[in-house]
């Protein structure tokens, strides 16, 4: 999606991100949009068994995100989730990832209990 897509699709995201989160929480990455960094993620890596490497190739996303302060990081996809949610635990980082579709059924209060087991303690007990 950051290529073929490009930045309309990623200023969509970003709109829908800001309503859900409130815009004074949104922290951009550097680069972004469509020159965004890849995880590493993608294409097969999570279950080809090159886990070494791809942690290595990882390692920029990891610099892009401690670079924002940030405690949580929202993954539009399932690979991008989990391989950020692996590079956390890995590096030593203390964020959490979430998906953006968890944030908007939180914001709507649409998530269970039983769904928010991997969330931090800010969004744990989040209510409305």
């Amino acid at each position: 999606m950051r290529k073929s897509l490009g930045d309309p699709i990623a200023e969509d995201l970003r709109f829908v991100t800001k309503a859900v989160v409130g815009e004074e929480n949104f922290v951009d990455m550097y680069p972004n949009r469509s020159n965004n960094y890849c995880c590493g993620g993608g294409g097969g890596s999570l279950q080809a068994g090159y886990t070494k490497e791809r942690r290595e190739y990882g390692a920029f996303k990891v610099q892009q995100i401690l670079a924002t302060g940030a405690d949580y990081v929202i993954a539009p996809c399932h690979n991008c989730h989990s391989q950020i949610h692996d590079l956390s635990h890995a590096s030593g980082g203390n964020w959490y990832t979430v998906h953006l579709w968890t944030l908007i059924c939180l914001s709507l209060g649409l998530l269970g209990p039983n769904e928010r087991s991997y969330l931090g303690p800010t969004l744990q007990n989040f209510c409305l």
